[in-house]
């Protein structure tokens, strides 16, 4: 049974994944800003989180004056597979490691390697 949240507690997770991000990497973040977003796109309704923008990877010289980027945690779909707040705790922390490191160029072959599926 999916686990019933208010938006104000889902983004508490959300900061509270955000501040378990180790600082040395968080400083390496660059013209990013993560959103909460209760339901995911209509082409893709169980997406948890997505990255938009230019991966540090992808920047040149030519990179500036670019809006940020955008890591968008999905609320609805996350609570949809999830049975206890702990699970929502575990499945947020994952989603926005995920995210994070689509900036950094990672791409979801190399993150399923690593464990973070």
């Amino acid at each position: 049974m999916p686990v019933e949240m208010s938006r104000a507690r889902f983004e508490e997770l959300v900061a509270d994944a955000l501040d378990e991000v180790p600082e040395e990497l968080m400083s390496l973040l660059d013209n990013v800003v993560v959103l909460v977003e209760d339901k995911a796109p209509a082409n893709d309704p169980n997406l948890l989180g997505l990255y938009e923008g230019y991966a540090l990877t992808e920047r040149g010289w030519d990179y500036s004056g670019a809006l940020p980027d955008r890591i968008t945690i999905y609320r609805l779909p996350t609570l949809a597979i999830c049975d206890t707040e702990e699970d929502v705790v575990e499945e947020v922390s994952v989603t926005v490691v995920h995210e994070i490191a689509h900036h950094f160029g990672i791409d979801d072959d190399r993150l399923h390697e690593l464990g973070w599926d």
